[in-house]
């Protein structure tokens, strides 16, 4: 294989079991959300579908922040350093105006640093952040009666609701940025074929 090793095998299967995770999570959120749209015809099954994969994925989140923390990666790859915030304008002109002028990206991936400035800030907000608030707003929706009063010193259901939902824009929004970074390789399908392979080009 040529290239940098970038993406062990654990992360690899993580990433597409995740992936597959978030699919369904939004696929079925979007019909308890507007339950007109009959993507899977028996409401009961889409709610119980929504349930259980909220539970793997805070299995998967577990497993994700659990592998990083024994194998040292979460302040190798995920910390912010003062020479990424001063990293950051520059990457920013690169995604947003230099890219269209075949320039090369001024970052250049390693083992021990492989996320750019810009993707260290996306992935930190996603996975610390907003993964664990969807995590812990859905287990609450989980069993309203068990956790009301819990819900209830939040704001009650409309707040975890507004909550809950908000964040899971978020999700889809990012999911649709990721989509279309992951095409800006050498290739259309580099990044894809690393996250298959372990290797970037």
């Amino acid at each position: 294989m040529s290239g940098i090793y970038l993406h062990p095998l654990p992360i690899r299967i993580w990433h597409w079991t995740n992936a597959f995770i978030v699919f369904v999570l939004i696929i079925t959120g979007i019909q308890l959300r507007t339950p007109s749209i009959n993507i899977i015809q028996d409401y009961r099954t889409v709610v119980l579908l929504h349930k259980y994969f909220g539970f793997a994925m805070t299995a998967s989140f577990l497993f994700w922040f659990f592998y990083y923390i024994i194998t040292g990666g979460l302040i190798k790859y995920y910390l912010l350093r003062i020479k990424d915030i001063k990293g950051m304008p520059l990457q920013v002109l690169y995604y947003v105006f230099f890219i269209f002028n075949g320039k090369k990206n001024p970052f250049y991936p390693s083992t021990d640093n492989k996320f750019n400035p810009m993707q260290k800030l996306a992935y930190s907000s996603v996975m610390f952040v907003f993964t664990p608030l969807i995590i812990i707003t859905g287990i609450l929706f989980s069993d309203i009666t068990y956790f009301f009063s819990w819900i209830k010193t939040i704001g009650g259901l409309r707040i975890l609701d507004a909550i809950h939902v908000a964040t899971a824009y978020i999700f889809v929004l990012y999911l649709v940025v990721h989509i279309y970074m992951a095409t800006l390789g050498e290739k259309p399908h580099s990044h894809v074929k690393g996250m298959i392979t372990g290797y970037e080009e």
